[in-house]
């Protein structure tokens, strides 16, 4: 959507803008709050997604002003607060706000200016380099599943080199997670390029259809897979995406699209429930708006999770999901290929919740064995053998202990006369040597 591109976010990391101070700190008049009701009464009008409501929702912030409801707003933020407070009561639709921020709405004016426009984009683009465009993390974990960490989705026109790295990073994964449990949206067109990846494309796919205001006019659009990409398809391999009580918008219509289409498993909690796109639009010098602009449906059936949220198809706290998608990934490829069940179960252990080892316990490791000692310090056991080489040892529950950095084998407490005796070293091809304990 080249000039006519919009983004949807969480209206509550937005909001703290209606609190910022205008430069100018007069006092408002009576004349002042009146063209500040009027000229947001016009933007409603031309923006929001109901034309209908608009109208309504403007003539009742008329009223409240001829009321004298208004009165007592003395400075900018105080009447950006009690509009955004109106504005919420009369629709119903927690996406409004309003703020002020007069730079913001220089610079949006100043946009017409070509000069002006190329510096403000740039000032964006490195913004978002600094966030690696949204990109937070990526790596393999154990199993060779793909993991992608997405903070936002960022306009794919600045940050189409990352998106394309990333999918190619994770292009010879056999599954991949995306964690979008603590992501508050951003621009739809990320969003449509990474979920390209998880379609064929010789085939029309369509993943959203919306609908939306844009100074007035009203613009149909949908979205579909798209027939080139930068990066081998993931086509048929399983997919699983991480959700919170935080993820919204964009990462929301992610989730829910690929549920809908039966491309993805979802894990972790409801979202949000922010299914309208935003945009933020100028009131006079010194204001602006956060308004509803449009409607998105899902390709299946036409519908949308607005105030209901995407519900998970395993249902857990979202900070426990990446550690349960893991083990639901190594579990579905072992039923679709019966070689890779020796993956699911040895990963199996260090992938289950456990409890932590009691001090007395971890203590009663301590101690010399053939060719190797363990010594606990700072409340975790260090492993150290040829004298020099030392590791940490993570307890996996029950007498199981992991090695630091090591996936080709792990340890196992063995126990005489409720003493620790020894520790049998247990590789991961099933053979196994004892370290008989020295002291």
């Amino acid at each position: 959507m080249k000039n006519e591109r919009w983004a949807i976010f969480l209206a509550a990391t937005t909001a703290w803008l209606a609190t910022v101070a205008a430069v100018d700190e007069a006092p408002l008049s009576a004349a002042d709050r009146r063209a500040v009701v009027e000229q947001l009464g016009q933007a409603l009008e031309a923006n929001y997604v109901y034309p209908d409501k608009a109208k309504t929702i403007a003539a009742t912030l008329r009223r409240n002003l001829d009321a004298g409801d208004y009165d007592t707003a003395h400075d900018r933020p105080a009447l950006a607060r009690e509009l955004t407070d109106d504005l919420i009561a009369a629709s119903g639709d927690l996406h409004f706000a309003v703020g002020v921020d007069p730079e913001w709405v220089a610079n949006y004016a100043a946009k017409k200016d070509p000069a002006r426009a190329a510096a403000l984009r740039e000032q964006e683009r490195r913004e978002e380099a600094r966030q690696n465009f949204g990109f937070s993390g990526l790596r393999y974990l154990d199993g060779n599943i793909a993991y992608v960490d997405l903070a936002h989705f960022a306009d794919p026109e600045l940050g189409y080199d990352a998106a394309a790295a990333a999918m190619r990073f994770i292009e010879n994964g056999d599954a991949v997670i995306y964690d979008l449990r603590y992501n508050n949206g951003g621009h739809l067109e990320m969003a449509q390029l990474l979920a390209s990846q998880l379609f064929p494309g010789d085939r029309d796919q369509e993943l959203f259809d919306y609908d939306y205001s844009l100074d007035g006019r009203r613009v149909a659009r949908g979205q579909w897979v798209l027939p080139a990409l930068p990066a081998k398809r993931l086509t048929g391999k399983p997919v699983y995406i991480l959700t919170g009580s935080t993820s919204f918008s964009a990462a929301e219509w992610f989730a829910y699209t690929l549920k809908k289409l039966d491309r993805a498993t979802l894990v972790g909690e409801r979202t949000a429930g922010g299914a309208h796109p935003v945009d933020r639009k100028p009131v006079g010098r010194d204001f602006f708006v956060q308004v509803p602009i449009g409607q998105i449906r899902d390709p299946v059936d036409g519908g949308d999770f607005e105030g209901q949220g995407v519900a998970p198809d395993h249902q857990l706290a979202s900070v426990d999901a990446l550690a349960f998608a893991h083990r639901l990934a190594l579990a579905d490829l072992a039923k679709a290929d019966p070689a890779k069940r020796a993956d699911a179960d040895w990963f199996a252990p260090q992938l289950a919740p456990h409890a932590p080892l009691s001090a007395a316990a971890l203590e009663a490791v301590t101690g010399r064995y053939e060719g190797r000692r363990v010594d606990l310090v700072d409340g975790k056991l260090r492993y150290t053998w040829r004298e020099r080489l030392r590791l940490t040892l993570e307890p996996l529950g029950g007498d199981l202990l992991a090695i630091e950095g090591v996936r080709d084998f792990r340890f196992r407490i063995v126990r005489k006369g409720g003493k620790v005796a020894a520790l049998e070293r247990i590789n991961r091809d099933g053979t196994t040597q004892i370290y008989a304990r020295l002291d």
